[in-house]
């Protein structure tokens, strides 16, 4: 499975330079995890970061020395084999290893899947897709989330109030 770590967001300078935008816990860090690849894994990227910048790293990519040659890679997302990442934490969670994941109320009663997990700068959400209803975002925070089951394959969520009996509304009005 490949992980998105980064994308080439800019060429910087004359000589080849790029600046990352950077998906990872560290920005710095996505320069040790070894040789990225593009989605496909078909080419592959080795990266140098040089300094943190603004919004990500400012780096240098094996085989682009010129301006022109970095500005043909703007856009391009950065990717990475799962199993080179270090294990989470005790309460550490990768995004990739809870999307696809069952979610449950407190009382077991289903509510959907983990379609992804957002960040739009106030911390993360769970964006979680119903069956028969509109998508919910929740907050990923333990008081909304206190059980995440991993090898279990679900995460039990405690919605703030109203939002499961607007969710049971809806469900009858469509039924």
């Amino acid at each position: 499975m490949l992980l998105l770590v980064g994308r080439i967001a800019a060429a910087h300078g004359l000589r080849g330079l790029v600046k990352l935008q950077c998906f990872t816990a560290e920005p710095e860090s996505i320069g040790s995890y070894g040789p990225l690849s593009d989605a496909a894994g078909k080419r592959v990227f080795e990266v140098t970061v040089l300094n943190p910048v603004k919004g990500g790293v400012l780096a240098s990519i094996k085989g682009v020395g010129d301006r022109t040659a970095a500005e043909k890679l703007r856009g391009v997302e950065l990717y990475m084999p799962r199993d080179r990442l270090p294990p989470a934490g005790e309460g550490e969670y990768y995004h990739a290893d809870l999307v696809g994941l069952a979610v449950e109320l407190k009382d077991g009663t289903p509510f959907g899947r983990v379609q992804a997990v957002e960040n739009y700068g106030a911390g993360d959400l769970l964006a979680i897709v119903r069956p028969g209803g509109r998508p919910v975002s929740l907050p990923f925070t333990d008081q909304v989330v206190p059980v995440v089951d991993i090898a279990g394959g679900r995460v039990v969520v405690d919605p703030p109030r109203g939002l499961v009996d607007e969710a049971k509304k809806e469900a009858k009005k469509d039924g």
